[in-house]
């Protein structure tokens, strides 16, 4: 036997010597547990989240994420920052209270005539305007005063009909003909005029029955006029209507009767009081607001119809709620979270469930509990980093979107593989359509299971695969069927897929 062969035999025969050895060590001492990680994640974008290694979009390498929480349920997504570190980053933290939050509306609103005191002139008999005593719109009117002087012919016929009556003396034709001239807006002291001196009058002249502005004025001296005639409106200033619109998240927020602040650019450090008189019935199909109307004194008329003014709702007070700063929350698309501070540097972002916002704080449903602290600034810093090992991930699909049936989530297609990148492990294939999503043939990315050989696939291969729908990816779970694909039939799916 030469030399070499005895070193040979020594070599396996102590390589066996040291395996028994090793698993006699084993069983006499468990050897220390090794970690694996939960997931890889990406170094800039925690959001993007594998189960095995690879690039980011970036091209940079995935950072694995451990369990380094302990066994408690709640130190999952604890981050534990020096107090250098909290200084560094200006962390600020406030408590959580319990108040009740007043949400005063700041809207604007523009004014308005009071419909409610507003008249419309129209004449009762058809004729001509002789004379007109309002010369221009926006005049003032005091009541009593004249408006116009009409000549009607069926004004002169009411007449003579009335003073008929009288010269017989018949008690009945005279209140029948009283009430023709009343119904035609002749006033009562020209029909007691006119049966005391018994002169009729060819053109008559009509007054004013209340005080204003001339809002509308349509008619000139000479103009024939009829019934359907608006010849003009008087409208009252010593109270003024405001039209304000709020949004309709806010329509639950008013109530008639609220008092409202009013100020106008044109009078600086003024303000009005009022109250919300009337809230319409419907909202604004385009913009989604909501009408409401306020009403304010005018006594020195100051406020001038279709001014633009900047008005304050003052909602009810209400009752004691959780509050925190509005910029302690972070908003997304499908959660809202708060982090925080647990004490001695530790920190968790949690999920938190929001009611009303005003300018300065946000109403806190569920989440947090009163007296707890939560981080006002750099919280985005310290969210980015809990968010990556918290017991909620943020790349979940939402509860509403998500389905009961897991099965609605596979599906099983044939495609051709277009493409392979074994680093981040996607494929691109041209699929066939997908007869129960309702969706036709498609060229997209798949990203392959932990489970599936990259290095089985090839380029130019057709593939009957399973894939599911996980976190947004499209994941292929299982390889059915894998052969080589002719070149007139990879064509035809492309054709397909053009079509």
């Amino acid at each position: 036997m030469n030399a070499n062969l005895k070193l040979l035999i020594a070599a396996v025969v102590g390589a066996g010597f040291w395996a028994g050895l090793t698993q006699i060590t084993s069983n006499e001492k468990p050897a220390t547990t090794e970690k694996h990680p939960l997931y890889w994640v990406a170094p800039m974008d925690s959001n993007y989240r594998r189960d095995a290694p690879g690039l980011s979009p970036m091209g940079m390498d995935l950072v694995p994420v451990y369990d380094e929480a302990s066994n408690s349920e709640s130190e999952k997504g604890v981050v534990t920052i020096s107090p250098v570190v909290i200084n560094n980053l200006g962390v600020k933290t406030t408590k959580v209270q319990l108040k009740a939050l007043q949400n005063n509306i700041n809207t604007l609103g523009y004014v308005q005539y009071n419909q409610d005191e507003m008249t419309h002139i129209h004449p009762r008999v058809e004729g001509w305007l002789e004379n007109l005593y309002v010369k221009a719109q926006g005049d003032k009117i005091s009541a009593g005063e004249p408006l116009y002087t009409l000549y009607s012919p069926q004004l002169v016929n009411a007449q003579e009909e009335f003073l008929l009556a009288v010269n017989r003396n018949n008690n009945v034709l005279i209140r029948a003909a009283k009430a023709r001239l009343e119904s035609l807006n002749v006033s009562a002291e020209f029909i007691e005029r006119l049966q005391k001196n018994k002169q009729i009058m060819q053109n008559i002249t009509f007054y004013a029955r209340q005080s204003g502005i001339v809002d509308e004025l349509n008619v000139r001296e000479g103009f024939y006029v009829k019934p359907g005639t608006s010849m003009m409106s008087i409208a009252q200033l010593d109270e003024v209507w405001v039209e304000a619109e709020i949004f309709e998240r806010q329509s639950s927020l008013i109530s008639v009767g609220l008092p409202v602040t009013m100020t106008l650019d044109y009078l600086k450090g003024k303000e009005w009081q009022g109250q919300v008189d009337y809230i319409y019935p419907a909202l604004d199909a385009q913009n989604r607001t909501l009408r409401v109307r306020l009403r304010f004194e005018n006594k020195d008329l100051e406020l001038k119809p279709n001014m633009f003014a900047q008005v304050v709702i003052n909602t009810k007070v209400s009752k004691p709620q959780l509050v925190v700063p509005k910029e302690a929350v972070i908003r997304t698309q499908h959660q809202n979270r708060v982090v925080v501070a647990l004490g001695e540097g530790r920190f968790k972002s949690v999920e938190v469930q929001v009611g009303q916002t005003n300018l300065d704080e946000t109403v806190i449903l569920s989440g947090v509990m009163a007296n707890e602290s939560v981080v006002t600034s750099a919280q985005f810093l310290i969210d980015s980093e809990s968010s990556k090992r918290s017991d909620f991930k943020r790349m979940e699909m939402p509860a509403a979107h998500a389905s009961n049936d897991v099965t609605s989530q596979n599906a099983t297609v044939n495609g051709v593989i277009n493409a392979i990148d074994a680093q981040t492990r996607v494929v691109n294939i041209s699929r066939e359509a997908i007869q129960k999503w309702n969706r036709g043939p498609a060229t997209m990315n798949f990203v392959l299971a932990s489970h599936i050989e990259v290095n089985s696939l090839v380029k130019g291969q057709t593939i009957n695969f399973t894939f599911s729908i996980m976190n947004d990816d499209f994941v292929i779970t299982a390889l059915n069927h894998v052969e080589i694909m002719d070149h007139s039939s990879m064509q035809h799916m492309m054709d397909e897929e053009v079509k």
